[in-house]
């Protein structure tokens, strides 16, 4: 089978929460099929990786997009119906190399709704679309997290959005989700469109246990440091959660781990005991050498690798309820799930103070990554939903 995989970032390398999804989804394609993609370049790293996975047997076509210029762009777009990301991710130059090459194709498969925009021209082919996170949810989140006018923006771009989705979801073969909560509020936003789960998983390999490297009372959250989600979490956790872990240990330490700092993000070096990295080569590295990992976001859907990565390092991890609930695993046995700052600071001084409830904590988090989320357990229904589909044909418009 011919597959158009498109995507809002080159798929390459798995250094953020939509590449590593994207990136070893192909690469699992590509083992039985002919995948090409076409995708968006942020910058020349992207550029880079794209010829990296052409000499790799995926062709890549990567389309320049300038991020900022855009954004800029889409802001007439307030004055309409149309959402915001539809201008930022809409590209002519894009949709034209999808028509050129969705030619001899035989599915194409869109790896976010955004991406679903540049197949609608192409009802003769069956399409998937990839719902890497339920976008429309996302920006409703975010309009409960901010200030006006930002609040009113951010709950447009929610509804419109999901206009969008109502509109493009029923003429995918299948919309695919990452976690049964996410597929559960997109049926019932959704009503009629097909659906299934296809979780994520975790590199166990490049995620492992180091026993005897952890530093003694050293915290450590990772991501990427541009993403909303993330710098507000990490501002909750350093103003509210932190201060009150140092009343009980005055030492302890706090990393913030990824690429892209904000502005926001850096200023919170400027605290006790806390380090902004930027960008690391290896964040297995630093995770083997924490004693603790905790995922403090207030905003999220779908799965966060984030905390997959800590739990098949063998960390201890403190984690909301947001963080965690795609994950399936228990609270108190896999790992610690706290909301409010004084749980969750109370939640992390009991780790520090008792060693081995610490290390069985994160024994059993490793073993339940192994079972769950080995990237080849996880998308061993994908070559089923693509043969579904392509047998199925084109989808009625």
């Amino acid at each position: 089978m011919k597959i158009l995989f498109l995507s809002q970032r080159v798929p390459y390398p798995p250094d953020r929460g939509d590449k590593i999804a994207s990136w070893h989804m192909i690469e699992r394609m590509s083992r039985t099929h002919e995948v090409a993609c076409v995708s968006f370049a942020h910058d020349d790293a992207d550029l880079a990786a794209a010829e990296h996975l052409t000499g790799r047997g995926i062709p890549t076509t990567p389309i320049r997009h300038g991020e900022r210029r855009k954004k800029l762009c889409a802001l007439p777009l307030l004055a309409t119906r149309k959402p915001l990301t539809l201008g930022v991710y809409g590209s002519g130059a894009l949709q034209a190399e999808v028509d050129r090459q969705a030619v001899g194709a035989d599915l194409i498969y869109a790896f976010s709704s955004s991406m679903g925009a540049f197949f609608l021209p192409h009802p003769e082919l069956p399409r998937v679309m990839h719902i890497a996170e339920l976008d429309s949810d996302k920006w409703l989140q975010y309009a409960d997290r901010v200030r006006f006018p930002m609040s009113w923006i951010y709950r447009r771009e929610g509804r419109t959005l999901l206009e969008f989705e109502r509109r493009v979801a029923p003429l995918a073969n299948v919309n695919v989700l990452c976690t049964p909560l996410e597929e559960r509020l997109f049926r019932d936003r959704i009503p009629g469109a097909s659906s299934c789960v296809l979780r994520n998983g975790v590199d166990l390999e490049r995620f492992r246990p180091a026993p005897g490297a952890a530093e003694t009372e050293h915290l450590i959250f990772t991501g990427v440091m541009n993403y909303y989600p993330n710098v507000e979490g990490c501002e909750f956790f350093v103003r509210e959660v932190l201060p009150l872990v140092r009343r009980r240990h005055p030492r302890v330490r706090f990393s913030i781990v990824g690429s892209r700092p904000t502005p926001a993000v850096t200023r919170l070096a400027r605290e006790p005991g806390v380090t902004v990295t930027g960008f690391v080569d290896d964040t297995g590295e630093w995770l083997r050498r924490a004693s603790i990992a905790v995922a403090p976001l207030r905003i999220a859907r779908g799965i966060q690798n984030k905390v997959l990565e800590a739990m098949a390092t063998g960390l201890p991890t403190v984690g909301t309820s947001t963080a965690t609930q795609g994950v399936g695993a228990d609270d108190g046995r896999h790992y610690l799930v706290r909301d409010d700052a004084t749980a969750f600071a109370e939640a992390v001084c009991d780790l520090l103070e008792a060693d081995e409830r610490a290390r069985a904590l994160g024994a059993a988090a490793r073993e339940f990554v192994e079972e769950h989320y080995d990237w080849e357990v996880a998308l061993a229904p994908l070559d089923e939903l693509l043969e579904t589909c392509y047998k199925e044909g084109p989808r009625e418009s």
